[in-house]
Protein backbone atom coordinates (compact mmCIF):
# COMPACT_ATOMS: atom_id res chain seq x y z
CA UNK A 1 0.00 0.00 0.00
CA UNK A 2 1.10 3.69 -0.16
CA UNK A 3 3.11 4.90 2.39
CA UNK A 4 0.99 6.86 5.51
CA UNK A 5 2.37 9.99 4.66
CA UNK A 6 1.28 9.47 0.46
CA UNK A 7 -1.63 8.57 1.22
CA UNK A 8 -4.39 10.61 -0.68
CA UNK A 9 -8.21 10.00 -1.05
CA UNK A 10 -10.56 11.26 -2.97
CA UNK A 11 -14.47 11.56 -1.47
CA UNK A 12 -16.69 12.26 -4.01
CA UNK A 13 -19.81 13.63 -2.58
CA UNK A 14 -17.76 14.92 0.30
CA UNK A 15 -19.73 17.98 1.71
CA UNK A 16 -22.59 16.29 3.39
CA UNK A 17 -23.58 13.35 5.40
CA UNK A 18 -21.76 9.74 4.65
CA UNK A 19 -19.56 11.89 2.33
CA UNK A 20 -18.55 14.94 4.90
CA UNK A 21 -18.06 11.97 7.44
CA UNK A 22 -15.84 10.23 5.77
CA UNK A 23 -13.66 13.16 4.80
CA UNK A 24 -13.10 14.21 8.18
CA UNK A 25 -12.80 10.25 9.68
CA UNK A 26 -9.98 9.64 6.90
CA UNK A 27 -8.24 13.15 7.92
CA UNK A 28 -8.03 11.39 11.10
CA UNK A 29 -6.85 8.31 9.91
CA UNK A 30 -3.65 10.29 8.26
CA UNK A 31 -5.34 10.79 4.49
CA UNK A 32 -4.84 14.19 2.99
CA UNK A 33 -8.31 14.12 1.28
CA UNK A 34 -10.41 15.84 -1.72
CA UNK A 35 -13.91 17.27 -0.65
CA UNK A 36 -15.93 16.82 -4.26
CA UNK A 37 -18.93 18.78 -4.16
CA UNK A 38 -21.11 19.84 -6.78
CA UNK A 39 -23.13 23.03 -5.42
CA UNK A 40 -22.93 23.45 -1.73
CA UNK A 41 -19.16 25.29 -2.02
CA UNK A 42 -20.00 26.70 2.13
CA UNK A 43 -20.45 22.84 3.34
CA UNK A 44 -17.87 21.84 1.66
CA UNK A 45 -15.39 25.05 3.00
CA UNK A 46 -16.88 23.96 6.51
CA UNK A 47 -15.59 19.97 6.30
CA UNK A 48 -12.12 21.48 4.77
CA UNK A 49 -12.36 24.01 7.89
CA UNK A 50 -12.90 21.01 9.89
CA UNK A 51 -9.78 18.76 8.88
CA UNK A 52 -7.61 21.57 8.70
CA UNK A 53 -8.45 22.89 12.36
CA UNK A 54 -7.40 19.35 13.55
CA UNK A 55 -4.13 19.68 12.24
CA UNK A 56 -4.94 17.17 9.23
CA UNK A 57 -5.04 18.28 4.96
CA UNK A 58 -7.72 18.95 2.88
CA UNK A 59 -8.59 20.77 -0.53
CA UNK A 60 -12.24 20.98 -1.48
CA UNK A 61 -12.93 20.76 -5.07
CA UNK A 62 -16.32 21.18 -7.36
CA UNK A 63 -17.19 18.87 -9.78
CA UNK A 64 -20.20 17.30 -11.22
CA UNK A 65 -18.93 13.28 -11.48
CA UNK A 66 -21.60 12.77 -14.27
CA UNK A 67 -19.37 15.22 -16.79
CA UNK A 68 -16.25 13.82 -17.67
CA UNK A 69 -14.78 16.93 -17.82
CA UNK A 70 -14.97 17.66 -14.62
CA UNK A 71 -13.67 14.12 -13.43
CA UNK A 72 -10.82 14.97 -15.00
CA UNK A 73 -10.38 18.39 -13.68
CA UNK A 74 -11.25 16.78 -10.06
CA UNK A 75 -8.34 14.04 -10.20
CA UNK A 76 -6.01 16.04 -11.45
CA UNK A 77 -6.53 19.35 -8.80
CA UNK A 78 -6.03 17.05 -6.00
CA UNK A 79 -2.92 15.40 -7.07
CA UNK A 80 -1.60 18.97 -7.63
CA UNK A 81 -2.23 19.41 -4.31
CA UNK A 82 -1.49 16.35 -2.31
CA UNK A 83 0.14 13.64 -5.21
CA UNK A 84 -1.33 10.89 -6.97
CA UNK A 85 -5.08 10.01 -5.54
CA UNK A 86 -4.60 6.36 -3.77
CA UNK A 87 -8.01 6.13 -2.48
CA UNK A 88 -11.38 6.49 -4.31
CA UNK A 89 -14.47 6.76 -1.95
CA UNK A 90 -17.64 6.67 -4.87
CA UNK A 91 -19.95 8.58 -2.70
CA UNK A 92 -21.50 11.04 -5.09
CA UNK A 93 -25.40 10.10 -5.37
CA UNK A 94 -29.09 11.40 -5.71
CA UNK A 95 -32.32 10.68 -5.69
CA UNK A 96 -35.83 12.76 -5.92
CA UNK A 97 -39.35 12.51 -4.40
CA UNK A 98 -41.02 9.42 -3.28
CA UNK A 99 -42.94 7.71 -6.28
CA UNK A 100 -44.10 4.84 -7.94
CA UNK A 101 -42.36 3.63 -11.17
CA UNK A 102 -45.19 4.26 -13.05
CA UNK A 103 -44.68 8.08 -12.18
CA UNK A 104 -41.16 8.49 -13.22
CA UNK A 105 -40.38 10.26 -16.18
CA UNK A 106 -37.50 9.33 -18.57
CA UNK A 107 -36.09 12.78 -17.22
CA UNK A 108 -35.51 11.79 -13.62
CA UNK A 109 -34.22 7.90 -14.73
CA UNK A 110 -31.65 10.14 -17.21
CA UNK A 111 -30.76 12.25 -14.01
CA UNK A 112 -30.48 9.63 -11.15
CA UNK A 113 -28.10 7.23 -13.88
CA UNK A 114 -26.52 10.03 -14.80
CA UNK A 115 -24.91 10.81 -11.21
CA UNK A 116 -25.54 7.40 -9.64
CA UNK A 117 -24.23 4.97 -12.19
CA UNK A 118 -22.48 7.05 -15.00
CA UNK A 119 -20.54 8.83 -12.42
CA UNK A 120 -19.26 6.42 -10.02
CA UNK A 121 -18.24 4.55 -13.26
CA UNK A 122 -15.99 7.78 -14.81
CA UNK A 123 -14.54 8.42 -11.06
CA UNK A 124 -13.90 4.65 -11.08
CA UNK A 125 -12.41 4.52 -14.38
CA UNK A 126 -9.75 7.76 -13.70
CA UNK A 127 -9.23 6.24 -10.34
CA UNK A 128 -7.97 2.54 -12.11
CA UNK A 129 -6.06 4.44 -14.95
CA UNK A 130 -3.57 6.57 -12.15
CA UNK A 131 -3.78 3.57 -9.74
CA UNK A 132 -3.07 -0.08 -11.93
CA UNK A 133 0.12 -1.27 -11.32
CA UNK A 134 -0.28 -2.40 -15.35
CA UNK A 135 -0.24 1.69 -15.77
CA UNK A 136 2.68 2.47 -14.03
CA UNK A 137 0.67 2.97 -10.89
CA UNK A 138 1.50 2.09 -6.92
CA UNK A 139 -2.04 0.41 -6.13
CA UNK A 140 -4.78 1.74 -4.56
CA UNK A 141 -8.30 0.85 -3.14
CA UNK A 142 -11.96 1.77 -4.25
CA UNK A 143 -15.05 1.60 -1.80
CA UNK A 144 -18.19 2.31 -3.76
CA UNK A 145 -20.99 3.71 -1.50
CA UNK A 146 -24.46 1.45 -2.76
CA UNK A 147 -27.32 0.87 -0.43
CA UNK A 148 -29.57 -1.81 0.79
CA UNK A 149 -32.04 -0.49 -1.64
CA UNK A 150 -29.94 -2.65 -4.34
CA UNK A 151 -31.19 -5.35 -2.42
CA UNK A 152 -34.70 -4.63 -1.49
CA UNK A 153 -35.81 -2.45 -4.30
CA UNK A 154 -37.53 0.30 -2.39
CA UNK A 155 -40.82 -0.31 -3.56
CA UNK A 156 -43.04 2.42 -3.50
CA UNK A 157 -40.59 4.74 -3.17
CA UNK A 158 -37.48 5.12 -4.81
CA UNK A 159 -37.14 1.85 -7.69
CA UNK A 160 -35.02 4.01 -10.22
CA UNK A 161 -32.57 5.03 -7.15
CA UNK A 162 -32.44 1.37 -6.07
CA UNK A 163 -32.01 0.26 -9.95
CA UNK A 164 -28.91 2.66 -10.39
CA UNK A 165 -27.59 1.14 -7.12
CA UNK A 166 -27.80 -2.36 -8.08
CA UNK A 167 -25.50 -1.21 -11.38
CA UNK A 168 -23.24 0.22 -8.56
CA UNK A 169 -22.63 -3.31 -7.12
CA UNK A 170 -22.03 -4.72 -10.30
CA UNK A 171 -19.72 -2.45 -11.15
CA UNK A 172 -17.95 -3.49 -8.11
CA UNK A 173 -17.91 -7.20 -8.57
CA UNK A 174 -16.62 -6.81 -11.98
CA UNK A 175 -14.50 -4.02 -11.46
CA UNK A 176 -12.51 -5.60 -8.54
CA UNK A 177 -12.02 -9.15 -10.70
CA UNK A 178 -10.64 -6.98 -13.09
CA UNK A 179 -8.27 -5.19 -11.59
CA UNK A 180 -7.25 -7.78 -8.10
CA UNK A 181 -4.10 -8.16 -9.77
CA UNK A 182 -2.94 -4.86 -10.83
CA UNK A 183 -3.01 -4.26 -6.68
CA UNK A 184 -6.46 -2.30 -6.48
CA UNK A 185 -8.96 -3.58 -3.97
CA UNK A 186 -12.88 -2.21 -4.90
CA UNK A 187 -15.67 -2.88 -2.60
CA UNK A 188 -19.07 -1.24 -1.27
CA UNK A 189 -20.94 -0.18 1.53
CA UNK A 190 -24.33 -0.68 1.63
CA UNK A 191 -25.90 2.12 4.19
CA UNK A 192 -29.68 1.08 5.05
CA UNK A 193 -31.57 3.72 7.00
CA UNK A 194 -28.93 6.79 7.47
CA UNK A 195 -29.76 10.01 9.30
CA UNK A 196 -28.77 12.84 6.31
CA UNK A 197 -29.89 15.22 4.44
CA UNK A 198 -30.73 12.84 1.38
CA UNK A 199 -34.14 11.92 2.70
CA UNK A 200 -35.55 15.32 2.72
CA UNK A 201 -34.72 15.19 -0.96
CA UNK A 202 -36.85 12.47 -1.04
CA UNK A 203 -39.69 14.70 0.15
CA UNK A 204 -39.65 13.13 3.55
CA UNK A 205 -37.29 14.73 6.19
CA UNK A 206 -38.61 12.37 8.84
CA UNK A 207 -38.00 9.10 7.33
CA UNK A 208 -35.57 8.06 9.49
CA UNK A 209 -37.64 8.70 12.37
CA UNK A 210 -40.66 6.90 10.61
CA UNK A 211 -38.37 3.74 9.88
CA UNK A 212 -35.42 3.54 12.06
CA UNK A 213 -37.75 2.12 15.25
CA UNK A 214 -38.69 -0.74 12.89
CA UNK A 215 -34.93 -1.83 12.46
CA UNK A 216 -33.53 -4.61 13.70
CA UNK A 217 -30.81 -2.85 15.77
CA UNK A 218 -34.27 -0.16 16.62
CA UNK A 219 -33.26 2.78 15.30
CA UNK A 220 -31.49 4.66 12.08
CA UNK A 221 -27.93 4.62 11.89
CA UNK A 222 -25.16 7.70 11.76
CA UNK A 223 -23.37 8.92 8.62
CA UNK A 224 -19.96 8.11 11.15
CA UNK A 225 -21.03 4.18 11.14
CA UNK A 226 -20.85 4.18 7.42
CA UNK A 227 -17.69 6.16 7.53
CA UNK A 228 -16.47 3.68 10.23
CA UNK A 229 -16.67 0.88 7.66
CA UNK A 230 -15.61 2.41 4.77
CA UNK A 231 -12.16 3.57 6.39
CA UNK A 232 -11.68 -0.50 7.63
CA UNK A 233 -12.38 -1.32 3.53
CA UNK A 234 -9.82 1.70 2.52
CA UNK A 235 -7.37 0.52 5.64
CA UNK A 236 -4.65 -2.37 5.14
CA UNK A 237 -6.65 -4.00 7.70
CA UNK A 238 -8.55 -5.12 4.72
CA UNK A 239 -5.71 -6.02 2.75
CA UNK A 240 -7.30 -9.73 1.72
CA UNK A 241 -11.10 -7.97 0.78
CA UNK A 242 -11.99 -7.40 -2.28
CA UNK A 243 -15.51 -7.65 -4.45
CA UNK A 244 -16.92 -7.20 -1.27
CA UNK A 245 -20.02 -5.42 0.24
CA UNK A 246 -20.72 -4.53 4.00
CA UNK A 247 -24.15 -3.97 4.55
CA UNK A 248 -24.00 -0.93 7.63
CA UNK A 249 -28.36 -0.97 7.96
CA UNK A 250 -28.87 -2.23 11.42
CA UNK A 251 -30.00 -5.41 10.13
CA UNK A 252 -32.47 -4.55 7.74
Amino acid sequence: MTPTGRRVVLVTGGSRGIGAATCVMAARSGYAVGVNYRHDADAAARVVETIIAAGGRALAVQGDVSVEADVLRLFDAVQDAFGPVSALVNNAGILETQARLEQISVERLQRVLKTNVVGVFLCAREAVKRMSTRQGGPGGTIVNVSSRAAVLGAPGEYVDYALSKGAVDTLTIGLAKEVAAEGIRVNAVRPGIIDTDIHASGGEPGRVERLGPAQPLGRGGTPEEVAAAILWLLSDAASYVTGSFTDVAGGR
